[in-house]
């Protein structure tokens, strides 16, 4: 195992692990906070009709959802990774509908992509 610290694939692997690790944790705290931003303003009008009126109860349920997904990915990242690229899907599908924020959008595409990632490296590394 000494060698594979060296491999740059094994480093990137970590990178990654490491990052869909503790933005998730992170975020998903956020959303019984609200410190980075107003979690509300990202929603669609779509989603709107669904959660008007529960928002925190919502943004509870999410925050809750993101924080295992994180620690999955610390223990299981071969199987949370495609958990996490899954709920980037939804995230992606939520803002373009929503109009706004085509910028997000297009980041978190890169991050389903690096998620996606993470689950072809862990096959070997995990």
């Amino acid at each position: 195992m000494a060698k594979a610290f060296k491999e740059p694939a094994y480093q990137a692997f970590r990178i990654l692990q490491f990052v869909f690790v503790v933005a998730p944790i992170l975020a998903g705290l956020d959303k019984f906070f609200y410190l980075m931003t107003n979690w509300n303003d990202y929603l669609s009008p779509f989603a709107l009709q669904f959660v008007t009126g529960h928002e925190r109860m919502f943004f509870g349920f999410v925050g809750v959802v993101e924080i295992i997904a994180g620690i999955g990915v610390f223990f299981r990242p071969g199987f949370f990774a495609y958990i996490i690229s899954l709920w980037l899907v939804g995230i992606i599908v939520n803002l373009v509908m929503s109009g706004h924020y085509y910028d997000v959008a297009l980041r978190d595409l890169g991050l389903l992509l690096s998620a996606i990632a993470l689950g072809k490296l862990s096959r070997q590394y995990a």
